[in-house]
């Protein structure tokens, strides 16, 4: 029963925001390092940001800047903020949850389309 159920994803406008979501559910979430990875049509899976389990960040040189990961730990979510969403951040979002020793948990994905 390990899942990671993602929602947020939908149709925005070229500089417009979106907040991605992740609930976690079957896994201890505090001592996963939790991350969102996205692919485009036509391009490899790349990572976007993670979050660690003591909160450090780390984001791919694209969306410094205009994207915020974040965690609740309360809550077994983790979030990613998107602002001035730019067409070629158009994909499917994944979140993925990590631990030493124990496979990776993905999501079932969210599509996120950026087009005027």
């Amino acid at each position: 029963q390990v899942q990671l159920v993602e929602s947020g994803g939908g149709l925005v406008k070229p500089g417009g925001s979106l907040t991605l979501s992740c609930a976690a559910s079957g896994i201890i979430f505090d001592i996963y390092r939790m991350a969102w990875y996205r692919q485009a049509p036509g391009k490899q899976r790349e990572l976007v940001a993670s979050i660690t389990t003591v909160g450090i960040t780390n984001y791919a040189d694209t969306v410094k800047g205009r994207f915020t990961i974040s965690r609740d730990n309360a809550k077994n979510t983790v979030f990613l903020q998107m602002n001035s969403l730019k067409p070629e951040d158009t994909a499917v979002y994944d979140c993925k949850a990590d631990r030493q020793f124990h496979s990776d948990v993905w999501g079932q994905g969210t599509q996120v389309t950026v087009s005027s």
